[in-house]
């Protein structure tokens, strides 16, 4: 696609991994976190600049009592394998039914806190994922203090799809309202438009210089 119309992409995704009553529906093999050919996905992005943008859980639906997170251990392990590419993992890992592991947000925290770690950015579109950070007054306190604490990893959309009214749009940001107040400024514009901006902007140029050296 690269190649057939140069200076258009300037990402690549959505990657739908392990994602709650969607992955099924896919055809062809299972999808999975270890398969090779996403690996292979993954290190062209790197290579040509692309921003990726995954989907997947943090956690299996309806888990039992005792059962650890292995998504998220799987997942960790394949950020690390792909440290030139830019990652930005949809959601936070929660969902319809999947909902947020205990202590998700200080599990988070620290994995922004590893070097290896670096070139991921989170997402927390969707209505699915504001419900669960703007329950409490604690929620959004200690997702704040994440943030603010990390003020150039986080991103926020709306995942609205084909709305016809401006209000549709405007639903979760309204809904973030007290999230919001509760950042610092730069916080703030880094989370609604400025860490877009910056990554966009970075692998269009990256991706414009891969189309100069290897499109005829």
């Amino acid at each position: 696609m690269l190649k057939l119309f140069p200076g258009v992409f300037s990402g690549i995704g959505e990657f739908t991994i392990h994602k709650e009553f969607v992955s099924s529906k896919i055809a062809g093999d299972v999808a999975s976190l270890t398969d090779p050919a996403l690996d292979r996905i993954l290190d062209f992005a790197g290579e040509a600049g692309l921003l990726v943008i995954l989907h997947n859980d943090i956690d299996t639906p309806f888990p039992k009592a005792d059962q650890a997170p292995w998504d998220l251990e799987q997942l960790v392990a394949l950020f690390r394998r792909h440290p030139r590419t830019k990652i930005i993992w949809a959601h936070c890992g929660v969902g319809r039914i999947v909902r947020p592991v205990d202590k998700q947000m200080e599990l988070v925290g620290r994995a922004l806190d590893d070097p290896g770690l670096a070139h991921v950015s989170i997402d927390i579109s969707w209505t699915e994922t504001a419900k669960y950070i703007v329950a409490t007054p604690e929620s959004i306190k200690r997702v704040a203090s994440v943030i603010n604490r990390h003020p150039n990893r986080f991103l926020f959309g709306t995942d609205e799809v084909a709305p016809t009214e401006q209000k549709s749009y405007l639903k979760i940001y309204d809904t973030y309202a007290p999230l919001f107040a509760a950042l610092s400024p730069d916080a703030s514009e880094k989370l609604r438009k400025g860490n877009y901006e910056r990554l966009f902007d970075e692998a269009r140029r990256r991706v414009r210089e891969w189309e100069r050296a290897n499109v005829k």
